[in-house]
């Protein structure tokens, strides 16, 4: 098991007080968190996103996408049920960290979509991948998940790894005319749901 638990603690939020778990990934010498609400082990379906870390989105209100505003739209959902997980994943830039993704950012200023930046960096249009997340779960001793997510390749790759995906649930905030163009773009190259 590449990724493996560390330490556990509470988080108050605005939206409530999660559990934090912490994980060291030996695969990536990467660390996650996962933030969970209530009893996740009970067998049935929990409410589950997997995001992967966005500091420009998450930490500095970052309008260019819609990450900061999903990461607290499933926080406050969970919040409301009162029984939720949250896989807090670092893969800045979609896998490619944070310096290529200011790197790509420079490009899409000059015209290129977010698509095109990372390929022009040398970089698949997506480099994450989710097997941390089989770990993490299976130490939360959650098998079937709700996820919160606008993208297909997260409900596959979760399947893949032998988590039941019973239902996805969208994920759809954060639109405004800076990033009208990088959602467009998330639907019609990278095959997000919109409106689905």
């Amino acid at each position: 098991m590449p990724t493996t638990h560390v330490a556990s603690s509470l988080l108050p939020t605005p939206y409530g007080t999660f559990d934090m778990h912490a994980f060291a990934d030996s695969k990536t010498n990467k660390e996650h968190l996962a933030l969970s609400m209530g009893d996740v082990s009970s067998g049935g379906p929990v409410l589950a996103r997997l995001h992967s870390e966005c500091l420009t989105g998450d930490a500095l209100f970052s309008m260019r996408c819609d990450c900061g505003y999903q990461l607290q739209e499933a926080l406050k959902r969970i919040a409301t049920q009162g029984q939720g997980v949250l896989l807090y994943l670092r893969q800045e830039g979609r896998g490619i960290g944070l310096l290529n993704k200011i790197r790509a950012y420079n490009l899409q200023d000059k015209g290129a979509d977010t698509v095109e930046a990372n390929e022009q960096l040398g970089f698949d249009a997506d480099m994450r991948e989710y097997s941390m997340a089989k770990d993490m779960l299976d130490h939360l001793q959650i098998k079937s998940v709700q996820l919160m997510t606008n993208n297909p390749r997260k409900v596959k790759a979760l399947a893949d790894l032998g988590i039941n995906v019973e239902q996805r649930q969208a994920l759809e905030v954060g639109e405004n005319s800076h990033n009208e163009a990088y959602l467009a773009t998330k639907a019609s190259k990278l095959d997000h749901l919109f409106g689905k």
